[in-house]
């Protein structure tokens, strides 16, 4: 079932074209991620999916309801967590998540969701005292409290330090597990990888695909690639002959090979049969960054 639909979105500012053809369809219970660059239009997407901006062109319903038209009931139905938003430096968190569940008729119970996203020890911190990464699981409660269908996560773990990015990876998964569809704005590669079941890749205000991540990646081919500092000199001959090479190249001891099927497996047994030992192994799939620059011609990231 569809419970976000977006139809050639447009949104223009005084000197800016933010976003220009934006099209995606959301089902119920998944986490779709918006990816793409800095500026590509992201967050204004996301801002008039939920009713903060008024479109100047296209068609947005979420759950049935116009942002524009249908803003009280949409209020019920969406929980947003917003890039930029901050609360009172002196704010505790116990009064910021009965604040937030004063805006609702039925709200979700306030101290089981300070449980869930591991804030029941700091509700009595004020909002200043928090780290970077609590402030975030704080703004995922607040956006959960009015009990919504969809939750909206902007650029979730921009600033986190790797661990806390991590522990915000985990919290979303456990959201979505209790029903709730999950719109995910991100930049970052592993994040979408690890989190999203589609993607809408974004690029100056225009969707240039949407498909699973492994269903973009794809898109780039099979390709892999395999490097290794040999332990012994290695004549390039004796990799090419093998059919799932394609290209080698060295930078500076290092050499790379460019292939595909079972590339590791059969350039290291190659290797075993000269005893040659490869040192400093790494096997390099494509990427969603790799998609993105053969959609864009530009780097993700």
């Amino acid at each position: 079932m569809k419970i976000i639909e977006v139809r050639n979105l447009r949104k223009q500012y005084p000197n800016h074209l933010a976003v220009e053809d934006v099209s995606f369809e959301v089902s119920e219970g998944e986490i779709f991620g918006i990816l793409g660059p800095n500026g590509a239009g992201k967050t204004t997407t996301v801002e008039c999916l939920a009713g903060l901006r008024a479109p100047d062109g296209g068609t947005i319903r979420v759950a049935g309801l116009d942002p524009q038209r249908d803003r009280t009931e949409l209020r019920q139905v969406l929980g947003m967590q917003l890039q930029s938003a901050a609360l009172p430096e002196k704010i505790k968190v116990w009064e910021a998540m009965d604040l937030y569940a004063s805006f609702y008729p039925d709200p979700a119970d306030w101290s089981e969701l300070l449980d869930q996203v591991g804030l029941t020890d700091k509700r009595d911190t004020a909002f200043k005292r928090l780290s970077g990464g609590q402030r975030q699981r704080l703004s995922v409660a607040l956006a959960l409290v009015g009990r919504p269908r969809i939750a909206v996560l902007d650029e979730l773990t921009t600033g986190l330090d790797p661990q806390a990015r991590r522990d915000t990876w985990e919290l979303v998964e456990r959201v979505r597990d209790t029903g709730v569809t999950i719109v995910l704005v991100t930049h970052f590669m592993e994040e979408a990888e690890r989190l999203c079941d589609r993607l809408a890749l974004i690029d100056a205000g225009k969707v240039v695909a949407t498909d699973t991540p492994q269903g973009l990646v794809a898109l780039v081919g099979e390709e892999q690639q395999v490097r290794f500092r040999p332990s012994a000199p290695v004549d390039d001959s004796v990799l090419l002959a093998l059919p799932e090479v394609r290209e080698i190249t060295r930078s500076g001891g290092q050499v790379v090979v460019r292939g595909s099927g079972n590339l590791a497996p059969a350039v290291t047994l190659a290797l075993a049969q000269h005893q040659i030992v490869p040192g400093d192994l790494r096997i390099e799939q494509a990427t969603l960054d790799d998609a993105f620059l053969a959609l864009t011609g530009r780097k993700l990231s």
